[in-house]
């Protein structure tokens, strides 16, 4: 076997090899032997076909499998005595010429052929020691408990309808149907048949709960609402609207108390155990944020420490991915680039550096956890299967058995697993200061930290 560099740039590589034909044929005898057993042929006891007449028979086709497998087994020893890993599947590319492959078929030519791929840069680690953190500590005040408490009460205590005669009270559960116009036009999402609102609870935008306090079951009325200027829909921000309101139907709370009864109902002791309740998940959820906003300060920390560059075939294939979300994004909600504020070419710039960031960071994390031995276990590994079929409500069966048939999908339950370990490592080592904040500055630093990458849609 002969190999020569053709080329050798930053982390592309070129190589042009040379099978010899004799290698190839001691190659295809070997496989004419293990055919002789096997072969059934008419006039001829099984393992009793001499390997000419095999060869006549079947050497063409035998010596186009022995020419895939000498080409694989090739590239990875050769890449192996170069001690380089490819990022990607090497591209192998065959002569053209159908006279020279036939050559070699026959056993009469030596095979060359020219390899392409880039390989793993080799990544050297910053000092992962004493990376500054910061900790967010947000308190949960017994405010904020007691209005979450108020809120659980209000959801739970149940409703009763108020009948023909009804009269919409602040606090009623409502059905309703509307119709949204903006300079008399109907806009789009601003209609409904049937939709359910709890008047006062601010889930409508300002100013049209208050409106249908005192509008009688089946009254139509138009009511005048401005969208708020920093609304999510840019078209309607700022905007002047009308909504013909029809009440469907009024419900009234059930006065109830919020009592030990009242807990035991929601498989709680009692009110003691419900505030508790509350205040564990409130508490939970901020250790959760908060986790988020350090893990984010790590991987900034990390992508600052490791400049090097990273194969374009893993960077295309990640932008890839994000981009097909992106696209995806966009048409759903009927947007366009404009509406975001942006254009086709510089949202593509930017989810092309989020790429390039990300292919980093991956290497990265790996080299951290190869380095400091981080492991998942085959259990943590289960309980990530487990927790995913549990998102699947009704389809359990047919994720799993996806799951199962697709190794590939498998593994890729591991990644984040590892991650996290790598990044609570690296906390671990940190230099912690806590910092207090309110639940919204934890909330805004999240927002302002996050990837601008719509979330995965799982299938």
């Amino acid at each position: 076997m002969q190999v020569t560099e053709t080329l050798n740039e930053g982390l592309k590589r070129k190589l042009n090899v040379t099978i010899p034909a004799a290698d190839l044929n001691s190659r295809l005898d070997a496989k004419l032997e293990e055919l002789k057993g096997q072969a059934n042929i008419k006039g001829f006891r099984p393992g009793k076909v001499p390997t000419a007449h095999l060869k006549k028979v079947y050497g063409r086709s035998a010596m186009s499998e022995v020419m895939t497998d000498a080409i694989n087994a090739t590239v990875s020893d050769t890449l192996d005595e170069r001690k380089e890993r490819a990022a990607a599947q090497p591209k192998v590319d065959l002569p053209q010429d159908q006279t020279v492959i036939n050559e070699v078929l026959d056993g009469k030519a030596d095979l060359a052929f020219d390899v392409e791929y880039e390989v793993l840069p080799p990544v050297t680690l910053m000092d992962i020691k004493g990376v500054k953190i910061d900790k967010p500590v947000v308190d949960v005040t017994d405010e904020e408990v007691e209005a979450e408490v108020k809120r659980v009460f209000n959801q739970n205590r149940g409703y009763t309808d108020k009948g023909e005669g009804a009269i919409v009270e602040n606090g009623d559960r409502l059905g309703l149907s509307f119709v949204g116009k903006i300079d008399g036009k109907e806009f789009e999402g601003g209609s409904s048949d049937h939709a359910h609102l709890t008047v006062g609870s601010g889930e409508f935008i300002p100013g049209f709960e208050e409106q249908l306090v005192g509008m009688k079951k089946d009254e139509t009325k138009t009511i005048s609402v401005t969208f708020p200027a920093d609304y999510q829909n840019k078209d309607l921000a700022g905007k002047d609207a009308t909504f013909d309101v029809t009440i469907l139907h009024a419900d009234g709370p059930n006065q109830g108390e919020l009592d030990d009864e009242f807990a035991k109902n929601l498989g709680l002791e009692d009110v003691a155990g419900l505030r508790k309740a509350v205040r564990d998940q409130m508490e939970s959820a901020l250790a959760s944020m908060g986790r988020q906003h350090m893990k984010r300060q790590v991987l900034d920390a990390l992508d600052d420490g490791h400049k090097f560059d990273v194969p374009e075939q893993l960077v295309d294939a990640e932008f890839n991915t994000i981009w097909e979300r992106v696209v995806h994004e966009i048409e759903h909600h009927g947007r366009s680039f404009e509406d975001e504020g942006t254009t086709e070419e510089e949202a593509k710039e930017q989810y092309k550096r989020i790429a390039e960031r990300r292919v980093r960071l991956g290497l990265v994390v790996a080299e951290i956890g190869n380095v400091n031995e981080v492991q998942v276990t085959d259990e943590e590994h289960q309980q990530a299967l487990i927790a995913e079929v549990r998102r699947f409500a009704g389809q359990e069966q047919q994720v799993y058995d996806y799951y199962r048939k697709n190794p590939q999908a498998l593994a890729s339950l591991r990644a984040p697993i590892f991650e996290n370990k790598v990044v609570d490592h690296i906390i671990e080592l940190g230099e912690i200061t806590e910092k207090k904040m309110s639940r919204d500055e934890l909330a805004k630093l999240i927002e302002a930290g996050e990837d601008e990458v719509p979330e995965e849609h799982h299938h």
